[in-house]
């Protein structure tokens, strides 16, 4: 099983720790494009133009400055860099020890910096969309999804791959879909189903923390995963139609 997150728009910049060596991250096969983007990310953030560019507003100046540097700047596993809700509910460092080593194992982080990631490889903290254009690369998405492909189609192999990515990361790498499950979150509002972002993170991250508790072997169908997910929520799984995976559909129940 592979569980697939989009990174944390925010990041939690480390104290201290060792500066950044792209051989440590896994899939080192991906550091000639990784060098690629840190230089084409730091020559943008230096520019006039940075911000507009990088799609940020003003009170990121500082953290699209850091992207100057990143190769000085200290390194954390990525499960303590990247922040947010959905990193929050799966709430790494509360995971049991076996739960850390799954977790470890399992969670890869598709990203516009570094191509995909492990959960424990050390990063610094960065500001960067997968939705940019920056020179010499282009569009993040479409750089990417030429160097992923190759690589994680043979990691994945037969693997359940649990995908828990926004539609943005998605477009970076499209695993096979007679072995993928696309997890979407529901809420129930007035009798309707509605899609609330909110609560789609959470629930993913609350999913990915579930599958990495539960005890015996990880899911290895999406009729697994369905099973899974049906100790906690309502849910239903949508046969994959062409390149369209498997869907998991999360539904929470209506508030009061």
């Amino acid at each position: 099983m592979l569980i697939l997150l989009p990174p944390s728009e925010g990041k939690t910049p480390a104290e201290a720790g060792p500066a950044l060596d792209l051989s440590r991250l896994r899939f080192p096969v991906l550091s000639e494009p990784r060098s690629q983007v840190l230089k084409a990310l730091a020559e943008t953030s230096r520019s006039e133009d940075a911000l507009a560019v990088l799609g940020v507003g003003a009170t990121l100046a500082a953290e699209v400055q850091r992207n100057t540097v990143l190769d000085s700047e200290p390194c954390a596993p990525a499960h303590r860099v990247y922040t947010g809700v959905l990193y929050d509910a799966l709430g790494y460092d509360s995971l049991s020890e076996e739960g850390r080593r799954r977790a470890d194992e399992a969670v890869l982080v598709v990203s516009a910096l570094w191509g995909a990631i492990g959960f424990a490889d050390p990063i610094p903290a960065y500001r960067l969309s997968m939705s940019a254009r920056l020179p010499d690369t282009g569009r993040l998405a479409a750089f990417w999804k030429q160097h992923l492909s190759g690589v994680l189609g043979g990691y994945a192999a037969d693997s359940l791959v649990v995908d828990c990515r926004s539609s943005t990361y998605a477009a970076a790498w499209t695993p096979a879909p007679e072995n993928t499950a696309a997890v979407n979150v529901f809420q129930v509002r007035d009798g309707k189903r509605k899609v609330v972002s909110h609560f789609a993170k959470h629930t993913r991250g609350k999913l990915a923390r579930h599958l990495l508790l539960r005890g015996g072997t990880g899911p290895a169908t999406p009729e697994q995963l369905l099973q899974a997910a049906q100790e906690k929520w309502e849910a239903e799984l949508v046969a994959p139609a062409g390149r369209k995976p498997y869907q998991l559909n999360i539904i929470l129940p209506e508030q009061p």
